[in-house]
């Protein structure tokens, strides 16, 4: 036999039946290895500073990718993750979990090396292709597998043993925000630094600045002190050379790509699947009844092409993807955020280093309310857990405006505790959500084919990966543009001409160059002008409580799918082979 021979026979379904007397906890920590590693996806936001500073490196340069082409190939990933995980959860259940888990680390650990190529180029579209749609495809497949396999090895407490698994997902970034926080200052290099603006001949065209180095013109871009407190190294504010130094990214991206596969692939091997005749020892089924808790949960089963044509598969659709789409644009610029609102008036506290901890503490509250709420599904269920999320989670969105507000007209650390306790508890019920969808799923539908429903439900993640982030970018874009227009015309326009190079009538122009910001503009405007960088996500917010009240009435109109729908009327020969 040969060596890929080997390695497809050792890969079956077949091969990986546990033998009696197999302990079922043995498979916990492999599912959570796995989804530890494809959890770092929750770290992108780290990546935003560094792939929007290529070239300036300190600050953008004119040529650098602008945040809203970078931040959609994190919404790429997710897309392609549900899309993987609908059209590869049938598939699991036929291969086994070995064979999808092992694939799902050649293509997350093999998309990060694709990406690696897409920034060393400045190629955008094979970073879109290598992290977004291959290691999406990696996602999708690494997502569904542990889930799927923990279900049925833990038939007596679902709830926790989604959330064993999920919870890992959710706590990716808790390892990978500090590991990529440390990979890209040990790889970052400072650019040429050529001294104060005071002191460098500086010249305006087209929006772009440059000076003489050498006798040679150089394109520069200067670098405030603010854009110096957000750089990995410390270094003086002032004028620097564009196309020198390194971010780093490219070499963490290579590094990332090796390490999770080995991890990966190691779980993944570590997998196996109970007998067909197998049960926890003293276990009965729960009896339906009309409490609360129970008169969702099935004794039957839907085949998975049934699934689709209930109302409670699209229903619980609505619910996924409008719980996960206020939490996923927040998630997706969670660094940039904190940093826009709270950076401004509390410089000292709000640094690069808070903001890579606040990343890193979004991962232990996502990771802790994925167990925590999907253990409580267990005893409260799961509808009433969800509808905690629904009420509880607009109220907060709706907070965060004020606390922005109050950050900004009266700034105290007050103001920053409040935003950071609301979007932890939002957080915790984001991840939640994640958690007890599956559990959700086998309560309404059986167990039979969980693994591919869920998979196919995962396809309103995609989906809340692209309107999630298109909402915010659009949002604050749209509010980024008019709080520039509004800071420019309280600006003396000698001052401004002083401080540009150009006249305010070349106002666009210099923000599509990246030449203007608000930091700057704050710089020269009138004495007790307010900072409005907190005010940038107020529409934000609104708009992500109201999908959460929509999913709230989804939610509360879900009920037991009907008879006919069963697997004993619609595939009896699979209701038999079943039993």
């Amino acid at each position: 036999m040969s060596l890929f021979d080997n390695l497809v026979a050792r890969l079956s379904k077949k091969h990986i039946i546990a033998k009696p007397g197999f302990n079922r906890w043995l498979i916990a920590p492999a599912s959570v290895a796995i989804h530890l590693c494809i959890g770092s996806v929750y770290a992108w936001s780290i990546f935003n500073p560094a792939l929007t500073k290529q070239f300036g490196v300190v600050a953008s340069a004119a040529e650098d990718w602008s945040f809203s082409s970078v931040v959609w190939i994190f919404s790429t990933a997710i897309v392609f993750l549900g899309l993987a995980a609908a059209i590869g959860g049938k598939w699991l259940e036929e291969v086994g979990p070995r064979a999808t888990g092992f694939l799902a680390a050649c293509l997350w650990g093999g998309g990060f090396l694709v990406g690696s190529i897409g920034i060393a180029t400045h190629e955008l579209w094979l970073i879109y292709l290598g992290y977004g749609a291959i290691g999406g495809c990696g996602l999708g497949l690494a997502y569904v597998t542990p889930v799927s396999t923990l279900i049925r090895w833990f038939p007596d407490r679902r709830g926790m043993a989604t959330g064993i698994a999920i919870m890992g997902f959710g706590g990716g970034a808790m390892i990978g925000a500090p590991l990529i926080t440390y990979l890209l200052s040990l790889y970052y290099q400072m650019p040429e630094y050529l001294g104060k603006v005071t002191d460098v001949n500086l010249i305006t065209e087209a929006g772009r600045r440059y000076a003489e180095v050498a006798g040679q013109q150089v394109e520069v871009v200067i670098a405030s002190a603010a854009d110096m407190l957000k750089t990995p190294v410390p270094g003086p504010e002032g004028v620097y050379v564009v196309g020198t130094g390194d971010t780093g990214a490219t070499s963490v991206f290579i590094t990332l790509g090796i390490v999770y596969f080995i991890v990966m692939t190691i779980a993944a091997f570590s997998f196996r699947v109970p007998a067909k005749d197998w049960k926890p020892s003293n276990w009965t089924p729960p009896t339906k009844n009309e409490s609360a808790k129970n008169r969702l949960i099935t004794d039957n089963h839907v085949h998975i092409d049934q699934a689709l044509k209930t109302p409670q598969f699209y229903q619980l659709w609505i619910v996924l993807c409008f719980n996960v789409t206020a939490g996923i644009g927040v998630i997706g610029v969670a660094k940039t955020m904190i940093t826009d609102i709270f950076s401004p008036s509390l410089p000292s506290i709000v640094d690069a280093s808070f903001a890579a901890t606040y990343v890193l503490m979004i991962s232990v509250f996502n990771m802790s309310g994925r167990f925590l709420w999907s253990t409580a599904s267990d005893y409260i269920g799961r509808k009433n857990t969800y509808h905690c999320f629904f009420i509880l989670g607009a109220m907060l969105y709706l907070s965060i405006p004020f606390i922005a507000t109050q950050a900004s007209v009266s700034p105290s650390v007050m103001a920053l505790v409040m935003f950071y306790a609301v979007t932890m508890i939002i957080f915790t019920m984001y991840g939640g959500g994640f958690a007890t969808i599956p559990a959700y799923l086998a309560d309404i539908f059986g167990t039979m084919h969980v693994g591919g429903i869920h998979g196919r439900l995962l396809t309103a993640w995609s989906t809340a990966g692209i309107l999630g982030p298109y909402v915010i970018t659009h949002l604050r874009e749209h509010s980024l543009n008019k709080v520039l227009h509004d800071l420019a015309a309280k600006v003396d326009p000698a001052a401004f001409l002083q401080k540009f190079g150009a006249s305010i009538d070349h106002l666009d122009q210099l923000i599509a160059a990246k030449t203007v910001s608000i930091s700057q503009l704050m710089e020269i405007a009138p004495a007790g002008t307010l900072d409005p960088t907190p005010s940038l996500y107020n529409s934000t917010m609104f708009a992500m409580a109201g999908l959460l009240i929509v999913a709230f009435l989804a939610n509360l109109s879900i009920r037991p799918v009907k008879d006919k729908h069963h697997v004993h009327n619609t595939h009896p020969e699979l209701a038999q082979e079943h039993k």
